[in-house]
């Protein structure tokens, strides 16, 4: 899944997506890139800042206990934010906190602070 969004004039984006599936050797997250602008992101060049949005393990827990994720829990179990290649290094930086259920759906938030 793929999509380009423009920030509000504070910063903040929002955008609506399924829950990813946990694939073996990776914790479920959210890749993102940051560009200078609108026209620097839909011409796919000169990304400002690459990172990724790490979902905490409870809410991939309860999320993997339903239909179309059966893989994701063996994989899941096989992980943690710590063995992950990617998040291992800036885990406590990258994972969003959560709030929501299953049912209500779940808002994921993450402050993605650049540093110079």
């Amino acid at each position: 899944m793929r999509g380009v969004l423009e920030t509000e004039a504070d910063g903040v984006v929002e955008f609506t997506t399924i829950f990813p599936a946990c694939y073996p050797g990776r914790w479920p997250h959210i890749h993102f890139e940051v560009y200078s602008g609108l026209a620097a992101a839909t011409s796919g060049r000169n990304v400002v800042s690459t990172s990724q949005l790490a979902l905490p393990k409870t809410s991939c827990d309860d999320v993997f206990e339903t239909t179309g994720y059966e893989a994701s829990v063996n994989n899941l179990a096989a992980l943690s934010l710590t063995s992950d290649n990617v998040s291992r290094d800036g885990a406590s930086l990258q994972t969003a906190a959560m709030t929501g259920t299953v049912a209500a759906g779940y808002v994921a938030t993450l402050d993605a602070t650049l540093t110079p």
